[in-house]
């Protein structure tokens, strides 16, 4: 790995720390934003209020009578430097499998409604986007999409949304764009793809993420009533690993029902991700990543 860029630091307000750590989305750019962040917060000096990992970035919200700015401003400097490339930094986290429908009903009808927002009014998402990477169809798509692990790389822009970046080499990454003007709707639990990036909506609304299907598993809870969320009401959280697996309408009418029952669970292992073994065999470490959940 090449030695890390500087990051860029500014003043968000009187309460608002916030670090650029580079101008574009890479595996490396957020792991230094992990490692970074993951240090801040099992040391965390009085006074630092909340610590939120992003893309290519992070910001800390402090209270500036209990720290002086400038102290901590420092703090996250000296943590800079000793992270450097984050190379050698080990991010306990877990692999989770989210069970998808691709092509499913719900979507293909919502995304029929708004084809005069699209780049390919002839052609349903899924489609476009395989075109557009050079696969021969949905079949083989859905193979690519789902026969690769996903990394998190942040939760938000709406409550509990995973922004989740492909574990290959650039070159094989899928890259779609938005539609050209948002939709209105978008069904809850769509997942989506815009830019480089896949997603879950965690809500029902507008979008302009192309949709390639839906899953029955909740990740937003906010009553905290399932089993996925007695700690919380945000299931997903950075650094988590995602595995798509395709299902079939059997199946998903299934977990609809284990989730109507509240027994419904996402399936997820702990793992170590250290970022120098992945650079060093992308795709012999990621094969041992889609295995850990097959174990069982």
């Amino acid at each position: 790995m090449s030695g890390a860029t500087p990051a860029r630091y500014s003043w968000g307000g009187d309460e608002h720390i916030f670090v650029e750590l580079a101008e574009e989305m890479s595996l490396q750019a957020n792991f230094r934003a992990m490692a970074i962040t993951t240090s801040l917060r099992e040391n965390r000096p009085d006074g630092v209020v909340e610590i939120c990992p992003a893309n290519a970035s992070y910001q800390v919200r402090y209270d500036p009578d209990v720290i002086e700015p400038r102290t901590l401003m420092a703090r996250l400097r000296d943590i800079e430097d000793k992270v450097g490339d984050a190379a050698d930094f080990s991010l306990s986290t877990r692999v989770v499998e989210i069970p998808v429908l691709y092509q499913d009903p719900w979507t293909t009808e919502t995304l029929m409604r708004f084809r005069d927002r699209h780049q390919d009014p002839d052609a349903t998402d899924i489609e476009y986007a395989a075109r557009i990477n050079g696969y021969a169809g949905a079949g083989e798509f859905i193979a690519a999409h789902s026969g690769s692990p996903w990394f998190v790389s942040m939760v938000g822009f709406v409550a509990g949304l995973p922004f989740m970046y492909q574990m290959v080499p650039r070159e094989r990454q899928i890259v779609v764009p938005k539609y050209l003007r948002p939709r209105t709707d978008t069904p809850k639990q769509t997942v989506g793809y815009g830019g480089c990036f896949s997603c879950v909506y965690s809500v029902r609304g507008a979008g302009g993420y192309q949709m390639f299907g839906i899953t029955p598993a909740p990740i937003y809870d906010p009553a905290q009533e399932l089993p996925d969320f007695g700690d919380f009401l945000v299931f997903f959280r950075p650094g988590d690993i995602v595995r798509f697996k395709p299902i079939d309408r059997d199946a998903y009418d299934d977990h609809v029902k284990e989730v109507e029952a509240g027994t419904f669970r996402i399936r997820s292992r702990p793992v170590e991700f250290g970022l120098r073994e992945y650079l060093d065999d992308p795709d012999g470490f990621t094969a041992g990543l889609m295995e850990v959940l097959r174990a069982d």
